[in-house]
């Protein structure tokens, strides 16, 4: 007899499931175990892909004595085969080969439907940063009746990888008695280092490939009308931090927010830009930093026809639509450290007007270039790192990585951390970008780091820029930089060696540089500089570099020199 056709026995695994839980508070698929959860579950896509809600079969929580409270979703199957599809890794397999929902996986099996609901609760909550996923299967057989479980924990700091905690035959490990020692084995369940990279590789190409799919739509004149090349990054930088909103002080904007009102003051534009100053504010810029913002953003979303609502709905509210389903949640909780901006500069071609002379100088640096360059230039926790055409802040974002985690590793007290950390933020790092776009991304990235108060400067670092800081308490003061590390733009003169000259000629004696060049470059035509340079300083090491950049620029094939 097919599979599909034996009577599921779904009724009589759950009252099992919930004989085992008598001891402890649960609750079943129609109670609510507290309004933000149920919220979050609400908001996320049904199992089924639909809008319908999401009703675990049982929820309860792990509670430990030091008021720990993990959240626990129960699915429950009850046909033999229902427990769980994973991949060919032995990954739960909850997205399909375009990254999309799996939403037949999820529906069907019952640890695939426990982690779904795992992830609608990490996405969107910010109460929980970690869920167990368990699911339950049961089924009749010659010899009796058998029950089967998987049981997962799914985590922020994970990247919301599920890992498997254990064999289990029953569910006595959530007992009172015997929750520490499940919580013991939970806290050992990390990513390994390359687990970490795969997955940060995974959800920076998931995060490109939607941006570009929001790109074509506003090609296309899918929001209802085209939208400008020139303003498309600040459109979607400004959407991004109207949609983020800060934890107790400013809610992120909903979509609801945008009703197409056509007042000057309540216009979908207007009630955007509200919301960007608030965030902008609660961030700590300093006040000229943040006017600059406000003016750039104000071109798109106050003085464009963007906000002009059709048939009763503005642009702004369609384009929101798309990046809060599709960027924010991408941007929340612990995914800070993926590379939206660094992947959102991979379209500048498309995205951002850069002069014909220019074009070879827009070209990300790709993470493992910028972490590697920052770890063969010694970068630590007393590093001051700069760097001169600073682009999306790459090179800063792995340089402050490197250095928090140095000093997580030197400083045993939580107050002596707190203060390095924030140390770090607001004095070690230093960027100068002269494109407004660019510059607009470098500051959105220091935002998304956590961090609003570093010194990224919007100028000319060649001919508007001294050397000092230019805002906080050592505004006008020297940025004693010891790092340095670029990605020159190459149409400049000597290949871009001028910015190198320039420098290092301001920098302390023993610091350390890191430069990406063209292949050419080394070999005359960095002239005058290269000689000048060589003067007072030692080159330690050329390293060839295979085609990083995937033949998007001239410096494919080019040099790392230190």
């Amino acid at each position: 007899m097919a599979t599909k056709n034996v009577r599921s026995i779904e009724e009589q695994v759950e009252d099992w499931c919930k004989a085992q839980l008598r001891s402890i508070k649960y609750y079943t698929k129609t109670e609510s175990i507290n309004s933000e959860i149920e919220e979050a579950l609400r908001k996320a896509p049904s199992k089924s892909g639909g809008e319908g809600a999401n009703y675990p079969d049982i929820k309860c929580f792990l509670e430990t004595s030091d008021m720990r409270r993990i959240p626990v979703m129960i699915e429950v199957k009850g046909r033999k085969g229902d427990l769980i599809k994973c991949d060919k890794n032995g990954d739960i397999c909850n997205l399909n080969k375009d990254k999309e929902p799996h939403y037949g996986n999820i529906a069907k099996y019952a640890v695939n439907g426990a982690v779904h609901y795992a992830h609608a609760i990490l996405n969107n909550t910010e109460s929980y940063k970690e869920v167990v996923a368990i699911g339950v299967n049961g089924y009749d057989t010659s010899i009796g009746r058998i029950y089967e479980m998987g049981v997962y924990y799914v985590s922020k700091e994970n990247l919301f990888v599920p890992k498997k905690v254990g064999e289990y035959t029953d569910l006595s490990f959530l007992l009172p008695e015997y929750v520490n020692g499940f919580i013991k084995d939970i806290d050992k369940l990390f990513l390994t280092d390359s687990e970490i990279e795969l997955k940060k590789i995974e959800l920076e190409d998931d995060i490109e490939r939607r941006l570009k799919v929001i790109n074509q739509k506003m090609h296309d004149e899918d929001y209802g009308q085209k939208i400008d090349v020139g303003q498309r990054v600040q459109l979607i930088t400004g959407l991004v931090m109207a949609g983020l909103g800060v934890p107790g002080k400013v809610s992120p904007l909903s979509v609801s927010d945008l009703r197409g009102d056509q007042g000057e003051k309540n216009n979908d534009g207007q009630v955007i830009m509200n919301k960007i100053s608030d965030y902008l504010s609660e961030k700590q810029l300093p006040r000229q930093k943040i006017e600059m913002i406000e003016e750039v953003l104000r071109v798109v979303f106050i003085h464009s026809k963007l906000q002009e609502p059709k048939d009763g709905e503005s642009a702004l509210h369609t384009i929101y639509a798309d990046v809060r389903q599709n960027i924010i949640p991408f941007l929340t909780g612990e995914l800070h450290n993926i590379d939206f901006t660094g992947r959102l500069f991979n379209v500048l071609n498309e995205w951002v007007d850069v002069p014909d002379g220019a074009k070879n100088d827009v070209v990300l640096t790709p993470r493992y270039i910028t972490e590697l360059m920052a770890r063969l230039c010694g970068v630590n926790m007393d590093s001051y790192v700069w760097d001169f055409a600073t682009g999306s802040a790459g090179f800063l974002i792995s340089s402050m990585h490197q250095m928090i985690a140095d000093a997580k590793q030197k400083i045993s007290s939580p107050e002596e951390l707190n203060r390095k950390i924030t140390h770090i933020k607001m004095y070690q790092l230093l960027g100068i970008e002269k494109l407004a776009d660019i510059y607009m991304l470098a500051v959105l990235n220091m935002i998304l780091m956590k961090d609003g108060s570093s010194n990224i400067i919007h100028g000319d670092s060649l001919t508007e820029f001294e050397g000092n800081y230019e805002q906080g308490e050592y505004n006008g003061k020297p940025f004693p930089a010891n790092v340095f590390l670029l990605n020159p733009p190459y149409s400049k003169s000597g290949k871009g060696f001028v910015f190198v000259h320039r420098a290092l000629s301001m920098m302390h004696h023993g610091g350390m540089a890191a430069v990406l060049i063209m292949e050419n470059a080394g070999s005359g035509n960095g002239l005058p500089y290269t000689r000048e340079i060589l003067k007072n300083n030692t080159l330690v090491a050329s390293i060839h570099m295979s085609d990083i950049f995937l033949w998007k620029s001239q410096c494919a094939n080019g040099y790392l020199c230190i």
